[in-house]
């Protein structure tokens, strides 16, 4: 992300949620009416968790901030958000239908993960990777679909400040 240091200034600069910084800077800056835009030709290399459970720490902080900047920020909330945590509970139901007889909702699952599967091979041509693409989708979703659920019904229902419920995504 390339800012200004005017626009930077004015908005107050960072603020004090890790993760979720980025996005909250960005919302601010819209707000103060300053433009963004897509470089295509701009490249990010950004560090990756080295493990799978440094990677569910992460996205389950990515899905816990969400609701935090939905709530800062009125207007920015979108039902996509909602996806991964659909998507878990869903496949939990899958599952039960699927111990009562009722297939079809747990084909559709091994469906899209075969098409996961399919993508990764024809894009990495390795049967390893692929099958590790199943198992990081599974971590991702239910990473962040378990922290959005969780962050969502305790920032709204909670009379806490979000501060005070997730001391660890802010900083002192």
């Amino acid at each position: 992300m390339g800012i200004s240091k005017e626009a930077f200034q004015n908005v107050g600069g960072y603020g004090k949620i890790h993760p979720g910084e980025d996005p909250d800077l960005t919302i601010r800056i819209w707000k103060k009416g300053y433009g963004t835009k897509l470089i295509p030709e701009a490249f990010v290399y950004h560090k990756r968790r080295i493990d799978w459970n440094k990677f569910y720490i992460q996205v389950n902080k990515f899905g816990m901030v969400r609701p935090i900047l939905n709530k800062w920020h009125p207007g920015t909330a979108k039902m996509t958000y909602w996806f991964p945590t659909f998507f878990c509970i869903g496949f939990l139901a899958a599952l039960a239908l699927a111990i009562l007889g009722i297939g079809l909702p747990l084909w559709l699952y091994a469906i899209y993960f075969g098409l996961i599967f399919l993508d990764s091979l024809i894009k990495n041509k390795s049967i390893a990777i692929a099958l590790l693409s199943i198992i990081a989708v599974c971590i991702q979703f239910i990473g962040y679909g378990y922290g959005f659920l969780k962050s969502t019904l305790l920032v709204n229902f909670s009379n806490k400040s979000p501060q005070e419920i997730f001391p660890k995504l802010f900083f002192k």
